[in-house]
């Protein structure tokens, strides 16, 4: 079994569409979506629903007024002034960091978990798909993606699947580290931009720091034929392995807006781009 993440530097390189046409073309896999702060793999693949479980993450201070003496200790203590003079807590404001709880004389500040979010194991046309909705403003996203890839693995081995396909959360941040550790390998997808060069060079620092191999495509490659250059002599440069590029098209949109995948939709040159990539990244896939 062998897990792939596919990310990007920043949002909006066409990442999650990609990975849609990738579900659609590969067979026994698992799909997962690691992008939990704004996920939408499910606009395309309507997932139904087969189990659905709560995700908590992070405590949250409560005062219990029947134990509080109004001391002022918590309010002193608490650097996030997420406690009122009438000794109520701010949800908002509290960080959870516990200070006020181990400081309460009277121990009368409840430490409970939160609910952050939902996780969730669906069928689609294209497969199990692993996903989760987190909470507005919520955090450890982190700790849900590892949850999320975990979950994917056991379902992997019970369902004999040989692939898992994981569409990583855009940046380089907490959840893309979660979501990328332990990975077999990373496919980068940037565009021909010099803020796209950028992006993807960082990515590729932090899959170097993992130690995890990198491929590269780059997506709507024929608007900016000289930064597609300068993307895959940085490819042959830095041990990575260059997939295949994608032209721009408007069936990327027209796919979206019918809820279907591109190689669903049509077979133009984009799709067969995609195709190729496919075929390319599986090559290299079977030899790690």
């Amino acid at each position: 079994m062998k897990e792939l993440t596919i990310i990007s530097g920043k949002g909006g390189t066409g990442k999650t569409s990609i990975v849609a046409s990738f579900s659609a073309l590969c067979e026994n896999k698992i799909i997962v979506d690691a992008d939990v702060d704004a996920a939408n793999l499910h606009l395309v693949l309507n997932p139904h629903i087969r189990q659905e479980t709560e995700f908590k993450g992070g405590n949250f201070a409560s005062i219990n007024p029947d134990l509080c003496v109004e001391c002022g200790e918590c309010i002193e203590r608490c650097q996030f002034g997420a406690i009122s003079d009438d000794f109520v807590v701010d949800s908002i404001e509290c960080e959870g960091c516990g200070v006020c709880v181990h400081f309460c004389p009277e121990k009368a500040i409840d430490f409970p978990q939160r609910v952050c979010g939902r996780w969730y194991i669906s069928e689609t046309r294209m497969g199990t798909m692993v996903h989760a909705k987190l909470g507005i403003a919520e955090e450890n996203s982190g700790l849900l993606v590892s949850i999320l890839r975990k979950e994917a693995k056991d379902l992997a081995e019970k369902e004999n699947s040989h692939l898992i396909i994981v569409d990583g959360p855009p940046g380089t941040g907490c959840p893309v580290i979660s979501s990328v550790t332990g990975a077999d390998a990373v496919l980068i997808i940037t565009e021909p931009t010099l803020s796209g060069l950028h992006d993807m060079e960082r990515v590729k620092s932090l899959a170097d720091f993992l130690k995890v191999k990198t491929f590269l495509c780059i997506n709507k490659a024929d608007l900016n034929p000289e930064i597609s250059g300068r993307l895959k002599e940085f490819a042959n440069n830095n041990n990575m392995v260059f997939t295949g590029e994608i032209p721009y098209d408007k069936d990327f949109t027209s796919a979206m807006v019918q809820g279907k995948t591109l190689v669903e939709f049509s077979d133009g040159p984009c799709s067969k781009a995609i195709k190729r990539v496919w075929e390319s990244l599986s090559a290299n896939l079977n030899e790690i």
